[in-house]
């Protein structure tokens, strides 16, 4: 008997070995991958009266609510971020599932996660307009802004305040000057521009914010004025602040995300009828200091509408598209909107 040679022998060993790990391999490409499993969905809000479906959402438990009419117990988790910058960071670094921010934000997104992630918008949380305001008794249009002004915004260049401001820029100087003003603007949350504006002293003389924070201002300081409103720029009412997700998400776990938008329209439904509750609900949530009578005018006025239909949303993405702050250019708002019947009427 020919006495086994050890190299040989090892050799031996070390190629079947191989080549049932390559066996195994294979099989497990060739398996399907098991999908998400339902039940779980982590949301990322901002701050301002433009997240009362949000707040009105999680108050009432309602994504639960409609989870378990369909089935599913869903897990719930919130958080709260500032600006449309941290917002796209942590969807797509998989850290949250749905993300709150402006169209700018979205735009942003859907066009660096075309053919890829697929990032689209879910909902709008509604029509409201922005207003830039300053405490500075000099400005009273945008080029009256000097090297000694700052504004504040949510994230510089990417907010949706941000962009209003570069297509406002735009009608005055041409398009090949709309970041003309970029060097001007600072990223601060809106409660902290709030108070910068209110009490007058820092360099922030200008403030691009929503409501309440807006409103709080021009009440707070008689020096304070509005210089934009976002309604004049867009051409008439408009979406700012929208919801979207990754492709992905929306097709691994469907139920979860129609009992999201569900809960939304419940919420949307519930805010209309009864804005004082409503009210209530976001001291509550946001722990602000803000008069409740002042709060409710501000959920009443005829300009501001809670729904979840995206409207106007689509000049922004041309004039974004048209300055090469996008490169895919969308035919239509129904390029970055998921096709769902919660906002099949949108614009």
């Amino acid at each position: 008997m020919r006495p086994v040679d050890p190299a040989r022998d090892r050799l031996s060993r070390l190629a079947t070995a191989t080549l049932l790990a390559l066996f195994i391999a294979v099989l497990a490409l060739a398996s399907p991958t098991p999908a998400m499993a339902e039940g779980r969905i982590r949301i990322a809000e901002q701050y301002g009266i433009v997240y009362l479906l949000l707040n009105v959402t999680r108050d009432q438990q309602l994504i639960e609510k409609h989870g378990k009419q369909a089935g599913v117990d869903i897990q719930v988790e919130w958080a709260r971020l500032s600006g449309g910058s941290a917002v796209n960071e942590a969807l797509l670094s998989g850290s949250v599932d749905i993300g709150g921010a402006g169209v700018g934000p979205l735009l942003t997104l859907w066009d660096r996660t075309h053919g890829r992630q697929n990032v689209k918008g879910v909902a709008s949380l509604g029509n409201f307009p922005y207003y830039l305001v300053t405490n500075n008794p000099n400005v009273k249009t945008i080029a009256d802004f000097t090297d000694k002004d700052r504004i504040a915004v949510p994230a510089v260049t990417v907010s949706v305040q941000s962009r209003v401001l570069q297509m406002a820029v735009a009608k005055q100087w041409g398009a090949e000057q709309f970041n003309r003003l970029d060097k001007l603007t600072v990223a601060l949350p809106h409660p902290d521009a709030a108070a910068a504006i209110i009490s007058g002293g820092t360099e922030i003389t200008g403030h691009f914010g929503n409501p309440p924070f807006q409103e709080q201002e021009l009440a707070a300081n008689p020096n304070v004025r509005i210089v934009l409103n976002s309604y004049d720029v867009l051409g008439g009412p408009s979406s700012s602040t929208v919801l979207f997700a990754t492709e992905k998400f929306r097709r691994e776990n469907p139920k979860t995300y129609a009992a999201f938008q569900a809960a939304l329209a419940e919420a949307a439904e519930f805010v209309r009828a009864r804005p004082e509750q409503a009210a209530d609900i976001y001291i509550k949530a946001t722990q602000a200091r803000i008069d409740r009578d002042f709060l409710v005018k501000i959920i009443t006025n005829p300009q501001v509408q809670f729904k979840l239909q995206p409207e106007n949303t689509y000049p922004l993405a041309r004039f974004m598209h048209q300055v090469g702050a996008i490169k895919n250019q969308p035919q239509s708002w129904r390029d970055y909107f998921f096709d769902d019947a919660a906002t099949a009427k949108g614009s």
